[in-house]
């Protein structure tokens, strides 16, 4: 994989965890005004955007474990920690949303 296919790559994981982690915020704020029913479907359209996500980077790993090298470059560090973050922060919501519900 060449240096500008990595940061295509790279970019796509940022994108897409990016708009999930917009809508975890949209969830959360949805709580807060008590619509549980947006909040489940933020969470499921966020969950959606992860899925992209991962699908890019389980092509890298694919390709990696195929024999191809990947120079790793910090963007994809970046791009990693982006979605591992936004993956962490749903579940919290996920969690959140179930107590909000018992509360009110």
């Amino acid at each position: 994989m060449n240096p500008e296919e990595l940061q295509v790559t790279a970019f796509e994981i940022i994108l897409n965890s990016g708009n999930a982690r917009s809508m975890v915020h949209e969830a959360f704020n949805a709580m807060r005004e008590g619509n549980f029913v947006l909040a489940e479907e933020k969470l499921v359209e966020s969950n959606e955007e992860i899925l992209k996500a991962h699908q890019a980077q389980t092509d890298l790993l694919q390709e990696y474990a195929s024999g191809k090298e990947i120079v790793v470059e910090i963007i994809m560090v970046h791009a990693q920690d982006h979605l591992m973050t936004t993956m962490t922060l749903r579940e919290v919501a996920l969690e959140m949303l179930e107590l909000y519900k018992k509360i009110n």
